[in-house]
């Protein structure tokens, strides 16, 4: 079989060509000392034409996790694509990771701000740039993200339902859970999905944590899809999911009855029945015990992990219907 050459492309203003490994500098902004802020951008090409991957994380600046996933496909040499070309943006929001915040120093969450403008907020500039300068060379996209504060996600990829295209990367990425989710507005997984461009939404851990399930979670599933686009080394093994992924067709959430202190009593990604116990509230005195029961049979694939809860506060998200 004969495989056919790439071509150059530009991005920024500089050409890049077939078989060259370059690091650019997405800058957009200084700080408010006048020290500039640039966001390494790594591209690996191949000498052969094939698909365009972009893998991204850190678009809220607190989901660690994400950002150790794609630095490790970096630092194993993942991104060094058999065909196509692969680029990685291990942190975006770079402003949010240094002070592990979610959002932009501007109080705008990055990813309800695309497709942005050139002459908007600080956080739709960065968008819109993204979207002009990086995204419209890419064939698909595989965005990792986490949890919220304490709230700790089994690993899962989100696909809007009756994407047939996207659910069957699901599939292959082998994740434990596919969750049937929206598009967000002015999400960046919108914004992709109106320039036709396929996104996986990875998510999995919490906030500011790194946790070594799912961190191999996104990094073999990494792999699997790139292995799909016939785009992996040989060298790298490819490993089957030891479980076919579980589809969440719908979910609930359930929320704390009572303040005070919390207690989990089942992991994440178990199966539990309808009435089991799954979480225990009390008082600082020992005087108040709320025992928390399951509503329904299903999946808990997101448990809050916070000790001290409120009163409303989401503790469990539970799947209420499995394809």
């Amino acid at each position: 079989m004969t495989r056919k050459k790439a071509k150059p492309i530009i991005i920024f203003g500089e050409e890049i060509l077939p078989g060259e490994s370059r690091e650019l500098n997405f800058s957009f902004a200084k700080l408010h000392t006048n020290a500039p802020v640039e966001v390494p951008i790594i591209i690996e090409r191949s000498l052969y034409d094939g698909p365009t991957v972009l893998f991204t994380a850190g678009i809220h600046g607190d989901e660690v996790n994400g950002v150790e996933i794609v630095r490790q496909i970096v630092s194993k040499g993942i991104n060094k694509p058999k065909i196509g070309t692969t680029i990685c943006i291990p942190i975006i929001n770079i402003f949010g990771f240094i002070q592990k915040l979610r959002d932009f120093p501007d109080g705008r969450d990055l990813n309800r701000s695309f497709p942005g403008s050139k002459t908007g907020s600080l956080a739709g500039r960065v968008a819109h740039k993204l979207m002009t300068e990086i995204v419209l060379h890419a064939d698909y996209c595989l965005d990792f993200h986490t949890g919220g504060s304490s709230r700790f996600n089994a690993p899962h990829i989100r696909v809007e339902k009756g994407d047939r295209q996207l659910v069957e990367m699901a599939n292959i990425f082998g994740a434990p859970f596919i969750l049937y989710s929206k598009n967000l507005k002015k999400s960046f997984r919108s914004a992709c999905r109106k320039k036709g461009i396929p996104l996986l939404l990875f998510e999995g851990g919490k906030s500011n944590s790194i946790d070594n399930t799912v961190s191999n979670t996104g990094v073999n599933g990494s792999k699997r899809i790139l292995h799909h686009l016939g785009m992996l080394q040989s060298k790298f093994k490819v490993n089957p999911p030891t479980k076919q992924s579980v589809t969440i067709a719908s979910s609930k959430w359930i929320r704390a009855q009572s303040s005070g202190m919390f207690k989990p009593s089942v992991k994440v990604g178990a199966m539990v029945s309808q009435s089991t116990v799954i979480g225990h509230i009390t008082d600082p005195y020992g005087k108040i015990h709320y025992w928390i029961k399951a509503s329904q049979e299903g999946y808990v694939f997101n448990v809050n992990e916070a000790p001290i809860v409120y009163q409303g506060d989401a503790l469990f998200h539970i799947s209420t219907q499995i394809l």
